[in-house]
């Protein structure tokens, strides 16, 4: 019995040893939990709201909103899975919101945000006759608002015009006939089923207020994008270093006097002086005495080859004097001491280039920032060249912390590829508060890569955007200087002046109509190209001064 018992505490204790292993994983068991954390989208509809269509418990303590009108549409949804950012997309890209949208969120385990507003988007986007933008894929939508960790929402979007407490006046002329479409096709759109609490599902505004409900887009929804986790990047490969502006010597790009390379036997190799990289030193030129004058060739003497290790026997001379060697007169054909005038053009051609360039400043991969290439398409499109880099600011609010910015580029880049339908993330580059830059849009950093960042003029451009909101708030110091920094490179390569102007042809957009050639600085703002407020007017007042230090690093 005694032995019966024993042997039962000990299977006890041993299982309450391991119970707190498997409620609590281990630092291991952690890790692997994060690194498979992918992120995610939920999709709510916004539906058409009753005057009392929302939950009066968690809308607008102190009256910092006005009651719903009839015409406008929203959800409510107090508990959701945990996101951190917020955004309203609908059906056609072309479509003008022409209403106001507003949202509040409320932090896990913490209270409600006031209601903040979400700013329009179309400006930044792919040309008009991109695929990109005319797929089946692509919708409209507002730009997205980081807000941080939370699991509770409430949004409402109002149409133009629309007052607290208008009963809609005007009839039922131009109701929105796709309405109870709408609500049924978001119903449906892969929502979480208790999301919508909150919200009348029923409630249908009346015939007044569908004259003001046609104003509004078919198919809005509001899109909550859980960044996820990112995997840990190699090393080596998390980022690109700064580099030096001109090329360090390879081993197949000897400097001048460095003995020959054993790889590239049988011709001689110019180096970037001149000299032929066959002679392991420069064969000097020997000095005559004045007491000694040699009797005049018959044939002009060349200097000594450099193919061979000894010179010729001297010709005799008529001093008593013991001659000092003389070049050979024979006409064995010698390496020229120049290199051939093209070979001079090219490198002159290099020179040029080198002396108007900039170092690469150290830059974050996709990678770095744990961008899932799985959800982007595959390939990559081109322009010829980059003549403008414009500066964006990403409208995303400024409440973020350094650490947290790989999670708000994995927020917007899910943004624009699965809400949006965008091929990849819209800027090439962005730079956060602290000065670290970020690989944007994917296809290499050196190169012209295609954007979707300045609608009618992504062609022979580079987006820049910087993360935060500076209509108010002025960008910091860093992200001002990191931006003279990427552009002085960058530009270097295309042989751009940063203090220069140039032409682009318009794609097409509010500011200049399709095939206008347009005037632009070389480091241009957003607004420069398209009537919007980006990149905010605190920002667009630095970009002199951008310009000035970038054209100081390119040396010029």
């Amino acid at each position: 019995m005694r032995a019966y018992l024993a042997s039962s505490i000990g299977v006890a204790c041993t299982a309450a040893l391991a119970l707190p292993l498997a409620v609590y994983p281990g630092p291991a068991h952690a890790r692997a939990e994060r690194i498979a954390a992918p992120g995610s989208t939920q999709s709510l509809p916004l539906l058409p709201l009753a005057a009392d269509g929302l939950d009066r418990s968690v809308t607008a303590p102190g009256g910092d909103a006005p009651a719903p009108a009839p015409a406008d549409r929203g959800v409510a949804a107090p508990r959701v899975r945990p996101f951190s950012l917020v955004g309203v997309v609908w059906d056609q890209p072309s479509a003008d919101l022409r209403g106001r949208v507003q949202v509040r969120t409320r932090a896990v385990g913490g209270a409600w945000s006031p209601w903040r507003e979400l700013l329009p988007y179309g400006d930044e986007a792919p040309d008009p006759d991109s695929p990109e933008l005319r797929g089946v894929r692509a919708h409209g939508g507002t730009a997205p608002l980081w807000v941080g960790a939370s699991d509770g929402v409430q949004a409402r979007v109002r149409p133009e015009g629309v007052v607290a407490g208008d009963g809609g006046a005007g009839g039922g002329a131009g109701a929105d006939a796709g309405t109870s479409a709408d609500a049924a096709a978001g119903a449906s759109a892969g929502v979480d089923g208790g999301a919508s609490a909150g919200v009348d599902g029923g409630a249908v505004a009346d015939a007044g207020a569908g004259a003001r409900a046609a104003a509004l887009p078919s198919g809005l929804r509001l899109e909550l994008i859980d960044p996820g986790e990112a995997p840990a990047p190699p090393p080596d490969r998390a980022v690109l270093r700064a580099l030096p502006a001109h090329p360090v010597p390879t081993a197949g790009s000897a400097a001048p006097g460095a003995r020959p390379s054993a790889e590239a036997p049988g011709k001689p190799s110019w180096g970037p002086s001149g000299v032929s990289r066959w002679s392991a030193r420069p064969f000097p030129r020997p000095s005559r005495p004045s007491t000694i004058r040699p009797s005049k060739p018959s044939v002009r003497p060349s200097w000594p080859s450099r193919w061979s290790a000894k010179p010729s026997s001297p010709r005799p001379s008529r001093s008593s004097a013991k001659p000092l060697p003389y070049p050979s007169t024979h006409t064995t054909p010698a390496t020229p001491s120049t290199p051939p005038p093209d070979v001079l053009a090219e490198e002159a051609t290099k020179a040029n280039a080198a002396r108007y360039s900039a170092p690469r400043p150290s830059i974050v991969t996709r990678a770095g920032w744990g961008a899932d290439e799985k959800i982007r398409e595959t390939g990559h499109v081109y322009s010829k060249t980059v003549k403008v880099a414009f500066i964006h600011h990403t409208v995303t609010g400024n409440k973020y912390s350094c650490s947290q910015a790989p999670s708000v580029m994995r927020s917007i880049y899910r943004y624009h590829v699965k809400s949006l339908g965008w091929r990849d993330y819209g800027y090439n580059f962005t730079i956060d508060k602290c000065g670290k830059i970020y690989e944007g849009r994917s296809g290499g950093v050196t190169k012209a890569v295609r954007g979707a960042h300045t609608l009618g003029f992504n062609t022979n451009s580079m987006g820049v955007a910087v993360l935060g909101t500076f209509s108010t708030k002025k960008p910091s110091a860093k992200a001002v200087k990191a931006i003279a920094k990427l552009t002085a490179w960058k530009l270097g390569l295309f042989k751009r002046n940063p203090r220069g102007t140039t032409h682009l042809v318009s794609g097409g957009g509010n500011k200049y109509k399709k095939g206008a050639n347009v005037k632009l600085h070389v480091i241009a703002g957003h607004r420069d190209g398209f009537a919007t407020e980006c990149p905010g007017k605190d920002l667009y007042k630095k970009l002199g001064s951008v310009r000035k230090t970038a054209a100081r690093l390119q040396g010029r």
